[in-house]
């Protein structure tokens, strides 16, 4: 008889992004060990992402706070801990519960000679972001499976998807187009600016008339979002921060194209596989962000990328015209 396969937690509490860039090495732990027990803890508010992966058996949510509490009962849960991050609440409940904690190397020594791997950080953009969490598992003699990061959306997601597009937007729509138009407020300097995507909504509308706009997001883009919705008119409707997580994912992929800047849904589009153009600004660049073992994808980097860009090097640099070649890639001609 085989002997029971290795039971797993991996701990990422982050933002949506980050949290689908450590599927990889999800998929890699679970292609080593198949049939191994695996729990994701994530952000209470992001771990959903993970959810229905067929390789993941439980999620859960956790904070820093909360893990300060946890994991105090005798014995091992887990046989081995996965901890992304520099936590150090995060890292004390893994060490409770894991015989064998692999980790980044912490500022704290003490924490170090407590783990079971204590690997090197990756230098500042000297990776792509979909690589860096496979150092953990590779850690563990276990070699990535793809680099693709995973989505799943359900049966019963895909037809609610299905029955929004029928109900609420204009019947013959086509393609349905879904736009990002912001990241998150820390990071407004990867935003292209409105007029740049309302001027590129034109131009697709004179190629396809019934084109429709979803309008993606949260309630943080919702003046940037407006905006576009006033110059679309009839031709846009506006789903940011009407729906939930796993709502706005299910409806993405009904999109015939997304387009958007570099921030969560992104990832979540390249994960789901829907066609998409993605904007990267030179300081945070697509070659380290961009999707990977991805077909029907058109990366826009920002000019200044190889011309000494800094963060304040500005998105507007990147033209209408490129953007458009870009959809023209992409959208057949109608």
């Amino acid at each position: 008889m085989d002997p029971k396969p290795p039971s797993f937690l991996i701990i990422n509490v982050s933002r949506i992004g980050d949290t689908l860039l450590v599927t990889p090495a999800i998929r890699a732990v679970a292609k080593a060990y198949p049939g191994a027990a695996i729990t994701f803890a994530g952000h209470p508010k992001r771990c959903e992402v993970i959810r229905h992966l067929p390789y993941v058996s439980r999620v859960m949510g956790i904070t820093k706070n909360r893990a300060r509490l946890l994991g105090y009962g005798p014995g091992r849960r887990y046989d081995y801990a996965l901890v992304y991050g520099f936590d150090l609440p995060l890292l004390g409940y893994a060490l409770r519960v894991a015989a064998r904690v692999v980790a980044f190397r912490q500022k704290d020594a003490a924490i170090n000679r407590r783990l079971y791997r204590a690997v090197e950080p990756p230098a500042f953009q000297s990776m792509h972001s979909a690589r860096a969490p496979l150092l953990l598992t590779q850690a563990l003699d276990i070699e990535p499976a793809a680099y693709r990061l995973a989505y799943r959306v359900t049966d019963e997601e895909r037809a609610w998807a299905q029955s929004f597009v029928q109900l609420q937007l204009p019947p013959g729509a086509h393609p349905l187009i879904g736009l990002q138009v912001a990241s998150f407020p820390t990071k407004a300097y990867r935003d292209w600016p409105v007029g740049h995507f309302a001027a590129l909504c034109d131009r697709i509308l004179r190629a396809h008339p019934q084109a429709h706009f979803v309008l993606l997001g949260g309630r943080e883009e919702r003046p940037k979002i407006r905006e576009l919705e006033r110059h679309l008119r009839d031709h846009a409707t506006v789903a940011a921060g009407k729906l939930s997580l796993r709502q706005t994912a299910a409806l993405m992929q009904q999109l015939g194209l997304y387009i958007g800047v570099d921030t969560g849904p992104t990832h979540l589009a390249g994960a789901i596989g829907v066609p998409m153009v993605a904007l990267y600004h030179c300081y945070s660049p697509g070659r380290l962000l961009a999707p990977l073992d991805r077909e029907r994808l058109q990366v826009v980097e920002h000019p200044g990328l190889d011309a000494g860009g800094t963060m304040d090097s500005d998105m507007a640099d990147i033209s209408v015209e490129r953007v458009w070649s870009a959809v023209q890639a992409l959208l057949k001609p109608g």
